[in-house]
Order: C-alpha cells, then structure tokens, then sequence
C-alpha cells in the first residue's frame, strides 16, 4: 500500500538525501538543505591534489581534505567564531595559502585510525547537520584523456593541458583504477529517498564519484528520486561550449545510461555585465538541449536557482536551489507505507 504525503522521515528530521559530488556546489547546496532536513549525507570526491590540499597530500600522505572540510563547514552548527577561525587562510611564511580548516582536519588525521574516522571526529566537534563521507579511503588520482589522445595525471593538471591542448576531455579516470567505495556511502545510497549529483565541476567533482567501485551500482539499483543538478555556466578549461546535454551523456558514459531522468536546470536572468565578464574567460550560460536530453531518457526542469554573489560570480542560490529540490521531491516520490521512506513516481 503506497501514499503520496509530504512524509518528514526518521523522528521527523526530513527525507533521507544523499547528494554526491565536490567542490563549492555541493557545499553550496548543502547550506540550504540543512534548513530542510537533518538526514542529509553528503558523499564527496577525494581526487583533489591542487592547492593547499595538494600540499598535505604529499607532505603527510593524508587524503586531501579540501572539500570535505567545505562541506563540514556548509553543515556545520558553531559560534560565530569558531566560522571565522575554519575559513582563515595563512598569509605568510611555508603555512600561506593553507586555511586552518585543513590544517584542524590533519591533525585529527594524525590520531585517528583512518582518514573517515578523522571526518567523523571533526562532524562531532563542528556539530553538523548530516553526515559527510569521503566517497573512498584509497588513495586516488586522476587522469584525463583528451579528444586528441593527450593524457594528464592529476586533477589540478587537466585545466592547464586542456587549455594547451584545445579540445575536449574524452574520458577521466581514477589511478589505481576501481577503488572500494566507503561502506558507508553505499548503505547512505540504499536508504536514501532522493540522490542528488551535483552541481560542481563535470570531470573533476561529480565523474570521480561515479568511477569508485559500487556508486554507480547503488544508484542504479535505488529506487530513490534521482536528479542532476546541472551547472548554471560552463567552466573555463573543462566544459567550454558543453550544452546540459553533453553534461548529461558524459556522466552516462563514464557510468550507465540511465542513471538518473530528472535534470534541474536554471532558469533565473543573469546581468549582461556579468555575461560579458564571463565571456571574457571563455564561459556562457548552459545552453539547454531539450531534445538531445529526450534522446537521453532525462526530463528537464527549469527552476530560478542562480544569483550574483558580490565579486560578481553567478552560483546557485542555497535557498532557491534547496526549495526547488524539496518541491521536486514532493511532487515526484510516493511514501512507500509501513518502511518509513519515498522512492520516486513511476
């Protein structure tokens, strides 16, 4: 016996989500889901070796832990100065570049068994809304293969080599290949009632995820409401020219067609001053292919769910995004009576 209901999950706390990917979109998401349920898990790609990050992975043989401490932070429920002390970045000396957050991550690295019980210590200490787990505890890298044969080792190289190369990434994949997904990320994609990739960078954010061994296999086989957030512009040295479209068919290619039907996509009107600074960088908004999307199997939805951050950046708008999902998952799931969860409308 099956009921359609706006059914609040466990308690009370809201539907079980998982939403998987990387970098500032997940975080950015997350902030607006916390406000709307407390069983949210965010699963989170570990290919990063750029930036500060970079540098503790190859000082002290850690996990990068940039973007899980994004979303610790996104999720977390602390004083006013205890924010403030996990966004500060040194300014000088062999520490410039390196924000605290990272460095409060390596340290509970260095007395914790392993880099997900670490995670899970700092979630207890910052109090956060949710879960967050890294989507494997091998220690991975990525490789790019352009449309010309060219290949690239590591994420923070394939900007720069596409850039030099000038044509599009074939594929992506992770050194050592197929490593064992966290037992946790897959039993969080079993009981979830709704699955969400994205937004963040294509090649670099949200493939990673779905090229660990068992994700694709949970998604595939859960019958949760699955949807992809598509980026609001195309990103310079990754997705210049790319359509929703080509979005979509390279997240199927690198893991099964199919996987999702429902793309969210925006629909809000971005300033001409800012299209013209972006235009300068080699970026425009995603150009919706409707009907190469129907060949696809996947329906569009067009939401306002972008805005203009003060430094002019167009992102998603946590608020906007988070109501719009929220009313996706009402709309499309049906309470499954007597097991306390959705899966999505046939």
């Amino acid at each position: 016996m099956e009921e359609k209901n706006l059914y609040r999950g466990p308690s009370g706390k809201g539907p079980r989500i998982v939403a998987i990917g990387g970098g500032t979109g997940l975080s950015t998401m997350l902030r607006g889901l916390k406000k709307h349920t407390k069983n949210l898990t965010a699963i989170v790609t570990v290919a990063d070796d750029g930036g500060g990050s970079g540098v503790l992975r190859q000082e002290l043989g850690m996990l990068p832990p940039g973007d899980i401490r994004n979303c610790l932070e996104a999720l977390a429920n602390v004083e006013p100065v205890m924010s403030e002390l996990l966004h500060y970045r040194f300014t000088e000396g062999s520490l410039r570049g390196q924000s605290f957050g990272n460095l409060f991550l390596a340290a509970l690295n260095g007395i914790s068994g392993s880099f997900d019980q670490a995670v899970s210590r700092m979630s207890q200490v910052l109090a956060i809304t949710g879960t967050v787990l890294p989507v494997t505890t091998s220690d991975v890298q990525l490789e790019a293969e352009l449309e010309n044969g060219a290949r690239v080792l590591g994420e923070s190289k394939i900007f720069y080599c596409k850039k030099r190369e000038d044509c599009r990434v074939r594929q992506v994949r992770l050194v050592p290949e197929h490593p064992p997904a966290l037992p946790g990320a897959l039993e969080a994609i079993r009981t979830a009632d709704m699955i969400l990739l994205g937004p963040g960078s294509l090649y670099t954010s949200v493939i990673p995820n779905l090229l660990v061994d068992g994700i694709t296999q949970a998604i595939a086989a859960s019958d949760a409401l699955k949807i992809y957030i598509a980026n609001v512009m195309t990103q310079e040295g990754e997705t210049e020219g790319y359509t929703n479209a080509d979005h979509i068919r390279a997240i199927f290619q690198h893991s099964r067609p199919g996987l999702f039907s429902l793309c969210l996509v925006n629909s809000s009107t971005i300033p001409a001053h800012v299209l013209g600074a972006y235009a300068k960088e080699g970026a425009e908004p995603l150009r919706v292919d409707q009907a190469a999307c129907a060949e696809l199997g996947v329906e569009l939805v067009s939401r306002p769910v972008s805005a203009v951050s003060a430094d002019g950046l167009v992102r998603h708008d946590p608020e906007l995004l988070a109501a719009a999902l929220l009313e996706l998952h009402a709309q499309r799931s049906v309470r499954i009576a007597g097991l306390g969860r959705y899966r999505a409308e046939a």
